[in-house]
């Protein structure tokens, strides 16, 4: 997988509100009503993420969950990283 311009990591996240760039890798926290509503949603990001062969870092606080992508294989941001984001942004 090639790594993104700056100009593409900027484009694709104009298309991701709730997302935004640290680093080499993208994050974004969801809020939800309790911690069983946050793990469910967990559950279904894990399925994406097994679908596509891409894994994020998960970090549950009872009701947050906070989530980062990045190509470690490739050292920064691909393609992959922001097509999965988008199926998890569907989620909410």
């Amino acid at each position: 997988m090639e790594l993104l311009t700056a100009e593409e990591i900027a484009r694709e996240l104009g298309k991701l509100p709730g997302w935004t760039l640290s680093g080499k890798e993208i994050r974004t926290t969801v809020e939800h009503r309790d911690f069983t509503e946050a793990m469910g949603f967990v559950v279904s990001v894990a399925l994406l993420a097994e679908k596509a062969n891409h894994h994020p870092d998960i970090d549950i606080r009872w009701n947050r969950v906070g989530l980062a992508l990045s190509t470690h294989s490739a050292g920064g941001l691909t393609a992959k990283d922001f097509a999965l984001a988008s199926r998890i942004s569907a989620l909410r």
